[in-house]
């Protein structure tokens, strides 16, 4: 008797379709974790319908749990489902691809000749435009993760926690899955979203069953396999470089520095970013005091994951210390090297895990707990919206202590009117008209770099 059971994935998308379609995704990750979740969710739940809403938000409260860039290691996890480890290989490299070559281009430009008139003209129409796209992806999670008023106190409870109490992101993860899988025990249903049970009222099933997506046997062999090859991509270079180059070399700092950085990246960029900017300015010297802020602004206007802003580090770092190198061609190696070091954890994470998480998928405890993980993640976006609006819209922004409560107010007084414009002509397109994120962003970069070059 012929057997009825799909067809695996590789032959339901072929890889020549899904890597067209992981490049337009590459095309579009603005605005940080938030805009690029919501690309991937748009092409991949919405219009392609490859990926179910349970999938898509089981794969993204595991991604939520590791260290490093969780949309990167969506689209790694994705991309497996879909076409195996060919997928997340494709999916991975060309979401980073975008960010790399724009930042590549923006280091040079900016070692080169400084503050250049357009570049600024041009972060100034992008970064306002960049506050609406997070707002639509947190209304867009939001509005399908949570579903209840227990998951929506948890998403408010992981706000609060984050913006005025600064509890450390790993914290508040832990207690959110502790939480669901208690409570989840108690009271299933309140853990279950509409995604989990039949998908969404409004949302049609996907094209591809769950039985039809890539599995993998878990095995010790396979697990030590990839276990062996991530570790020697990733601490080869490194361990070349010293025998080398020698331990004082920027190279071998850099890539040290930064292998351990991709350790510890809990709860995305901004989580980091100081440590980064503290260690690179005051220890190591790569940057001068305030150059952090620029390349960050470079991170959040280009594709890519915003902890690729590391990339701008490695890059001036070796540019300005190149030893017998030319500072162009170093720079250039620093950068790269950066990126590898960083990127790489990501991969082996993913092809590591995502086995076990699969197997685990109708593991009720479990599911309980991831969704009260991705409750909490929702408010972990919205802080992170809060963050970049604040810092975009206003040019001051004074910290007040009230207590164990601490807050960020912006200087009403410090407004920046043309970025309020450009932010509100983002979110009228992106709302009312329902632009794409890439069009959105290139008639704001025009209105907002015309307004920028006329005042200037």
């Amino acid at each position: 008797m012929t057997s009825l059971r799909p067809r695996p994935s590789e032959e339901v998308i072929p890889l020549r379709e899904a890597t067209k379609t992981w490049a337009r995704v590459a095309l579009q990750t603005f605005g940080g974790p938030a805009g690029q979740i919501a690309v991937m969710h748009t092409e991949l739940v919405d219009r392609r319908r490859w990926i179910g809403e349970r999938r898509f938000l089981h794969a993204l409260s595991f991604c939520t749990l590791l260290p490093g860039p969780e949309a990167q290691q969506l689209a790694i996890y994705l991309g497996w489902l879909l076409n195996g480890t060919a997928g997340g290989l494709i999916a991975g490299v060309l979401f980073v691809v975008p960010g790399y070559l724009t930042i590549m281009a923006l280091s040079v430009a900016y070692a080169g000749w400084g503050e250049s008139l357009a570049i600024q003209a041009l972060f100034a129409g992008i970064a306002p435009a960049v506050v609406a796209i997070v707002a639509q992806a947190v209304v867009r999670v939001a509005g399908r993760a949570l579903h209840n008023r227990a998951l929506v106190a948890l998403a408010v409870a992981a706000f609060v926690a984050l913006s005025a109490f600064a509890v450390p992101f790993p914290l508040v993860v832990l207690a959110a899955g502790v939480i669901g899988a208690t409570l989840g025990r108690r009271r299933p249903e309140l853990f279950t979203s509409r995604a989990h049970a039949a998908s969404s009222d409004d949302a049609p099933p996907p094209l591809i069953s769950d039985d039809a997506l890539h599995v993998e046997t878990r095995s010790r062999t396979r697990t030590v396999r990839i276990l062996g090859a991530g570790v020697l991509l990733w601490g080869v270079p490194l361990v070349v470089l010293g025998a080398v180059l020698g331990s004082g070399h920027v190279f071998v700092d850099e890539a040290r520095f930064f292998s351990g950085t991709a350790l510890v990246t809990f709860g995305g960029a901004y989580a980091v970013l100081s440590y980064v900017a503290q260690r690179a300015v005051e220890v190591y010297g790569w940057l001068a005091p305030g150059e952090m802020v620029r390349g960050l602004a470079m991170a959040e206007t280009t594709p890519g994951p915003l902890i690729q802003v590391v990339q701008f580090v490695g890059f001036l770092g070796a540019y300005r210390d190149p030893g017998s190198l030319n500072p162009w061609v170093a720079g250039v190696l620093g950068a790269t090297l950066v990126t590898w070091v960083t990127f790489v954890p990501c991969f082996l994470f993913i092809f590591l895990g995502a086995p076990y998480v699969e197997a685990l998928r109708h593991n009720q405890r479990l599911s309980a707990a991831l969704a009260g993980i991705t409750a909490a993640v929702v408010g972990v976006i919205a802080n992170l919206g809060v963050y970049f609006a604040t810092h975009t819209l206003f040019s001051d922004v004074e910290s007040r202590q009230w207590g164990p409560i601490r807050l960020d107010v912006p200087v009403l007084a410090s407004v920046s009117p043309r970025a309020v414009i450009v932010g509100l002509l983002a979110a009228w397109l992106l709302f009312r008209w329902r632009w794409s994120v890439l069009r959105t962003l290139g008639a704001c970069a025009v209105v907002g770099g015309a307004i920028h070059l006329l005042a200037s």
